[in-house]
């Protein structure tokens, strides 16, 4: 059962965050909660063992906006988990969020179903799901499967890619929350890269090795995605137009039967000869 009460920030220990703190977005709430007062508690666990009293779930923006006031204790919701169940805590009050990058959203996806199945067993994968509603129960227990399965059934596709939840969608979060290095992550955090789905699945879609190396081209670059990417993967030089006829007429000749190129060469004659008198009358002209 979750407890709310007040609690000194001193005795909240804050560990590193799927979501890193936007601090513009901390002074925003800070400035709401100076005008309004906290309008949700932050969660936390206890944690009588561990460096402080409790440890955040959920609400670091929150606590950091409190920290900004200069504020000895903020209002929090108590609540019984262990490190893994408060992973799941945090993701499921921050995956339905419209704030979200597509990058956040995909870290918390990805973790979300790892976190499941680590503490719950393999989500396995089913064909289409059947129309009945109770029989969707059977299919898995993890609510972002069972809202995606809804998904197939009629519910808002339009929401469920908008969370990041439906089958097509998580393919996608997958595929970038997978694939791109943590070096990778922290240099498009903060960036429109992060919240640009079509260029992360680029970054995504990378060889390995030069996707190794795209937070150092996207820092030459200075965000620059389409800067970067050349850097990644300079672009092909365009063949001089008539170095191309002359691959075309090499290309054609090689193909050519002997009576073929015999007439070729016939004209080839003609033509040099008909050029031949042209120079010369130009000449004497």
């Amino acid at each position: 059962m979750a407890v709310s009460k007040s609690i000194k920030l001193s005795d909240i220990h804050v560990p590193e965050r799927l979501r890193s703190i936007d601090e513009d977005h901390a002074l925003a709430i800070n400035k709401s909660i100076a005008e309004h007062g906290l309008i949700n508690p932050i969660t936390v666990r206890q944690t009588p063992n561990g460096e402080r009293s409790y440890t955040l779930v959920a609400g670091a923006h929150r606590y950091r906006a409190f920290e900004m006031l200069e504020e000895a204790e903020i209002d929090a919701v108590v609540v019984k988990a262990d490190a893994d169940e408060a992973v799941l805590l945090e993701i499921s009050e921050n995956l339905f969020r419209n704030d979200l990058s597509v990058i956040d959203r995909a870290v918390f996806v990805e973790t979300y179903r790892d976190v499941w199945e680590k503490t719950r067993g393999e989500i396995k994968k089913t064909g289409r799901p059947p129309k009945s509603s109770a029989k969707l129960a059977l299919l898995s227990n993890s609510p972002v499967d069972l809202i995606a399965q809804e998904a197939e059934n009629g519910f808002s596709q339009v929401c469920a890619d908008r969370l990041g939840i439906s089958r097509r969608a998580i393919y996608r979060l997958n595929s970038i929350a997978q694939n791109l290095p943590r070096e990778l992550r922290q240099q498009i955090a903060g960036t429109p890269i992060a919240d640009n789905q079509s260029q992360l699945l680029k970054l995504a879609k990378l060889e390995p090795t030069k996707r190794a190396k795209a937070h150092i081209a996207l820092r030459e670059s200075k965000g620059d995605f389409k800067a970067a990417m050349e850097l990644i993967e300079p672009p092909a030089k365009k063949q001089d137009p008539e170095m191309q006829v002359i691959s075309r007429l090499i290309d054609a000749w090689e193909r050519a039967k002997p009576a073929t190129r015999k007439k070729f060469m016939a004209h080839a004659g003609l033509s040099a000869a008909s050029n031949a008198k042209a120079t010369a009358k130009d000449d004497a002209s």
